[in-house]
C-alpha cells in the first residue's frame, strides 16, 4: 500500500499494526500494547477472534515488512480514546488480486454503526491500490448484524458451506 497508513473517519481512527503491537498482542503484554498505541486497552480485547491470527501476522511482516495494510488494522474510538476492535485481510491480494477480510467489534460498542463505518473506510482505502481486484468475507447466516454491513458495503452472496456465508465485492474492469 503506498498511501499514509492510518485512516481517519468521523468517530474511529484506524491504524495498521505494526510488528511491535503484533509482538506485544502474541504476548498479551497489555501495557505494551497499551504504551504503543497510546489508548486504553479493554481486557475483553484480548478474548477477540484476531489474536489466534498474531502469531501468523508477526511472521508475515518479518518475512515481508510491505504487508503492513494488508493484514490487521486496529480500530480506535477517539472520544474515548480506547480500542474498540479489529479489522483487516488476511495478506496482500493474491495473484488473482483477491483478499480476505474480516472485523470484529468489542461487545461494549456493538450496534452503534462502528463496524460499517471502519469497515467502509478500509475497503474505500484498499479499492486505492491498484493490485486489488476483489474482497471477500464471511459471515455466520444467523448474524444479521454482519450480513447487512455486508449488504450496505455492496457486497453479493456467493455460497454457503454449512452455517457460513460467503461473500464478494468484485472491482469493476480493473
Amino acid at each position: 500500500m503506498n498511501h499514509r497508513l492510518q485512516i481517519t473517519t468521523q468517530r474511529l481512527e484506524l491504524l495498521p499494526c505494526s510488528l511491535g503491537m503484533a509482538q506485544a498482542a502474541v504476548t498479551k503484554n497489555k501495557s505494551e500494547v497499551e504504551r504503543l498505541l497510546g489508548v486504553c486497552v479493554p481486557d475483553d480485547w484480548y478474548a477477540s477472534e484476531v489474536l489466534d491470527f498474531f502469531p501468523m501476522y508477526a511472521q508475515m511482516l518479518r518475512n515481508d515488512p510491505s504487508q503492513l495494510g494488508w493484514g490487521v488494522w486496529l480500530m480506535i474510538h477517539i472520544p474515548d480514546s480506547t480500542l474498540i476492535g479489529d479489522l483487516g485481510f488476511g495478506g496482500k491480494p493474491n495473484e488473482q488480486g483477491t483478499v480476505e477480510m474480516g472485523y470484529e467489534v468489542l461487545s461494549a460498542y456493538r450496534q452503534q454503526g462502528f463496524a460499517f463505518e471502519a469497515v467502509e473506510a478500509l475497503v474505500n482505502f484498499a479499492l486505492t491500490q491498484p493490485e486489488l481486484k476483489r474482497i471477500i468475507a464471511h459471515s455466520p447466516d444467523d448474524h444479521a448484524a454482519s450480513i447487512r454491513i455486508l449488504e450496505k458495503l455492496g457486497m453479493q452472496q456467493i455460497g454457503r458451506d454449512e452455517n457460513l456465508l460467503k461473500w464478494e465485492l468484485k472491482l469493476e474492469s480493473r
